[in-house]
């Protein structure tokens, strides 16, 4: 940006957000006392920054700190002899001029927080600007549907990309993690602090599915795979109603229809064959439960996504969408292997099952919730004795 730009969005600060006065304070601050940029840089870094010109200095001033050299006016004066926008600012002079904004160190770390807030709004008018030109687009191959999905993505990376809270964490906030887990295993009747699944003997073996794990169940085809992954996903939302949890669990269904997945439930909890169901052959008793069973879990806190060859990227968008709106407990997925990748030019299957998965791990974490993903196993499994994976 020349110095004329610069000048009118001086004058002109709604144009875009900025606090020019908050960057030459904190950089003023470095250079005055070179420690303090231990303590602002979890908050930003030099693309946070709207002048270009303190965006150059500050990535002098990290360079030379992490030579373990002194950062100041002076031995910042070689980097920018032939910068032609700081030679028009007299660019020592300029250095030395901004020391004067100099402050302590809480101040400019209040400083650099105003700085990282000014940068996020910048974003957002970026990433409104372009869902308006795409929604602006009739473009028939970008749907509406699509264009969401993107803005969220973008949203969603812009709040995890840029948080300054996330940083490195003090061994006795881990404790202190470590110590309420504990608490609520042993204050739990049940002895269980995760997500139960139904199953006891699962249950007292894992304590539950916990907050940022990733479980895969496999099993080659027509072992019951989906029918497991489907009773967890069940006992999990009648979990959520019965305390009444402000919670969900977010099922996606990559092979079967809502349908399909209904009638599993239904079937049972009703106790009726799903055949029977689906062909007729049920007495009118069998059909009066079927009705009273679908009525006492009509309202289960359950989100079914049937969309076929969903992309990684996709599936943590509306996983977001569910977390956002109504809470979420679970995530389950069924299955990695009709998944897409996010990235089209994987080199091979394996490649994009890798990154199907890594991508399902950073949504565990992300969202602090344990997400359940079914897989297929390999034909090899049936050349042995022992099917068990």
């Amino acid at each position: 940006m020349s110095l004329n730009k610069l000048d009118l969005v001086r004058s002109h600060p709604t144009e875009l957000p900025n606090n020019i006065e908050a960057e030459q304070s904190v950089i003023g601050s470095i250079l005055v006392s070179n420690d303090i940029l231990d303590d602002v840089s979890p908050i930003i870094n030099y693309t946070k920054f709207y002048d270009p010109i303190h965006q150059k200095i500050f990535l002098a001033i990290e360079n030379l700190i992490s030579k373990g050299m002194l950062a100041n006016p002076i031995t910042l004066k070689n980097y920018f002899e032939n910068d032609k926008n700081l030679i028009e600012l007299e660019g020592h002079e300029y250095l030395v001029k901004i020391t004067k904004f100099s402050t302590s160190l809480r101040q400019a770390i209040e400083y650099a927080k105003i700085i990282y807030d000014m940068h996020v709004r910048r974003e957002l008018i970026k990433i409104s600007e372009t869902t308006i030109d795409n929604a602006s687009n009739k473009n028939i191959d970008l749907p509406g549907e699509k264009i969401i999905e993107d803005s969220e993505k973008l949203l969603f990376d812009l709040a995890e990309r840029g948080s300054f809270s996330k940083s490195f964490i003090k061994f006795d906030a881990a404790l202190n993690q470590t110590i309420e887990m504990a608490s609520k295993a042993f204050k739990s009747t049940e002895g269980i602090v995760g997500v139960p699944t139904g199953l006891t003997d699962l249950d007292d073996r894992l304590g539950g599915l916990h907050n940022q794990d990733l479980v895969i169940i496999g099993g080659r085809p027509s072992m019951g795979k989906t029918a497991l992954a489907t009773n967890i996903a069940f006992h999990a939302a009648k979990n959520i109603q019965d305390k009444g949890l402000k919670s969900s669990v977010a099922f996606f269904s990559l092979e079967m229809s809502c349908e399909q997945l209904s009638t599993r439930i239904l079937s049972e909890q009703s106790k009726i064959k799903s055949n029977d169901i689906r062909r007729g052959k049920i007495s009118e008793e069998q059909f009066d439960k079927f009705i009273e069973t679908s009525k006492n879990i009509s309202e289960l806190p359950l989100y079914i996504d049937e969309t076929p060859a969903i992309s990684i990227a996709a599936i943590s968008n509306r996983a977001r969408r569910i977390k956002r709106l109504f809470g979420c407990e679970l995530v389950v997925v069924d299955y990695i292997q009709l998944m897409r990748a996010t990235n089209i030019r994987s080199e091979g299957r394996v490649q994009e099952i890798s990154e199907i998965t890594q991508g399902l791990k950073a949504l565990a974490k992300e969202l602090n919730v344990p997400v359940l993903a079914v897989s297929q196993l390999s034909r090899a499994v049936e050349q042995r004795d022992d099917k068990k994976p």
